[in-house]
């Protein structure tokens, strides 16, 4: 007979029966985030052109303004700033992260956004089993290494990253005046992004937590890790 390792009474076989039986009837809620402080920022930009398609979607949309957003470790969890991007964290179901590409990786300011929001708020996890989707934009030729870097940083986050994804080239040709998006098969890529976050979101936001539900944590309590990892050597 073979002798099993884990914890018998933690372990739990998923079934159909698991999942919710009745989808939630509230419009999905989607925060958008970019990494630019520009003026005439394009990754804001682009996700103003995601939030009018959300719009369109059946969606609610959400922008956070990272406009004076201090520096991380600079201020504490009660800044106004701080205290507007957690809520919005809890708040969403899913969300749209648009960074420029800068020397090959995303912007600071990208990353002071998400290092400001922590695995876990008072026994909430803001980030933990949301759909996650990913767009960049480009000065120069595509590429991809800002939206592989969120990639990363979505599943640190533990958030459900869809398989799209989008990368704007050139972005400063892109654009008119009025800051509309011209049409064009990067457009379209933008398209095909936000259809695939809002299905995805309406087929897991019910289902979110069992999803993500770990062995390895219902073995050992959050307080039990806390003090593993904490401990001095």
């Amino acid at each position: 007979m073979t002798e099993h390792l884990f914890n018998e009474s933690e372990m739990h076989k998923p079934s159909a029966s698991d999942f919710a039986q009745s989808p939630s009837s509230h419009k999905p809620r989607i925060l958008l985030l970019y990494g630019s402080l520009r003026e005439r920022s394009y990754s804001r930009l682009v996700i103003e052109e995601a939030a009018r398609l959300l719009a369109f979607f059946g969606a609610e949309a959400k922008i956070f303004d990272p406009k004076g957003l201090p520096q991380p470790d600079t201020e504490d969890d009660t800044h106004p700033k701080v205290k507007e991007l957690r809520e919005l964290m809890v708040w969403s179901e899913g969300q749209i992260w648009c960074s420029p590409e800068r020397h090959g990786s995303i912007t600071g300011i990208m990353k002071s956004i998400i290092d400001w929001v922590p695995l876990n708020m008072g026994g909430v996890r803001p980030t933990q089993g949301k759909t996650l989707a990913v767009m960049q934009v480009s000065g120069g030729s595509q590429s991809f290494n800002a939206v592989n870097q969120m990639r990363i940083l979505g599943r640190w986050m533990r958030m459900l990253t869809i398989p799209n994804q989008s990368s704007v080239a050139k972005a400063f040709l892109e654009f008119e005046e009025n800051g509309r998006m011209k049409p064009s098969p990067y457009y379209n890529r933008i398209v095909d992004v936000v259809e695939e976050l809002v299905k995805f979101t309406l087929l897991t936001r019910d289902n979110s937590e069992f999803l993500v539900d770990r062995y390895s944590e219902r073995v050992e309590s959050a307080e039990e890790v806390s003090k593993r990892v904490n401990q001095k050597s």
